[in-house]
């Protein structure tokens, strides 16, 4: 299992990552799922992947192969078009690989996050299904998970709005809603890869991975539950039935 999400706002965007791998409960390891597709000052794209690990890499790895030849995301005129041809890859890999999985009775499975930036268009954020069609981000609804998105999205849905978020709570926001998910479901785990992309830098500028006993890790964790403690302690109490009764 794995989780993934992007955001963004009016200002840029933030997508997130954990590394965690399973196949089974004595073989976990460690795979980056962030990939990183640009052209300095013309295009940048960033990929994160959840579902079959094989079937995600052979769907990576002939993306990286069109956009190094010049071809695929590198060559498409609107940021749409771009994602249609992860969309394609994606569709092309469960044709090779679909009979053969569900042989043995293995699904094909994969979901895939695209952000980024054409140059003189705006940023923007989608999601591809296994079956290859895009889903863009709204304003409404500002974010996109993928993987085990349970535990992770109350944070996001309370806090994230695409016109008052800033890049750096948008940050802040993704980190406890990873962590949140990490504290629940232990095939989520570090180390967590996180990019912040400005609007318009057509660039990787800010990037981090935060290692299972990265300090500020661990000091965002434990302020998030001593606030959230806090709050609790200074909401109304609630009055059951007998209270009330009593009060009359």
């Amino acid at each position: 299992m794995t989780y993934c999400l992007g955001i963004v706002t009016r200002d840029g965007l933030v997508l997130a990552s954990d590394r965690r791998t399973n196949a089974g409960l004595d073989q976990v390891n460690k795979v980056r799922k962030m990939h990183i597709l640009e052209r300095p000052g013309e295009r940048v794209f960033t990929l994160l992947t959840a579902g079959s690990l094989s079937c995600t890499q052979s769907i990576v790895t002939l993306l990286q192969q069109d956009f190094e030849a010049g071809r695929g995301m590198a060559a498409a005129d609107t940021f749409y078009e771009a994602v249609r041809e992860v969309g394609r890859r994606v569709r092309e890999v469960a044709e090779l690989d679909r009979e053969a999985l569900e042989r043995d009775n293995f699904t094909f499975n994969v979901s895939i996050i695209v952000g980024g930036q054409i140059r003189n268009q705006p940023h923007e954020l989608y999601m591809v299904y296994p079956q290859g069609n895009p889903l863009r981000a709204a304003e409404e609804c500002p974010f996109l998970q993928i993987g085990e998105v349970k535990y992770g999205r109350p944070i996001l849905d309370r806090g994230v709005r695409f016109e008052k978020t800033t890049l750096t709570d948008a940050a802040k926001y993704a980190l406890i809603s990873i962590d949140s998910t990490m504290r629940s479901n232990l095939t989520v785990g570090p180390p967590i890869d996180m990019w912040v992309y400005h609007k318009d830098r057509l660039e990787m500028r800010q990037v981090r991975v935060f290692e299972e006993g990265d300090t500020e890790l661990i000091s965002i964790r434990q302020e998030w539950e001593r606030h959230l403690r806090q709050a609790v302690q200074a909401l109304p109490a609630i009055r059951f039935l007998e209270e009330a009764d009593g009060n009359d």
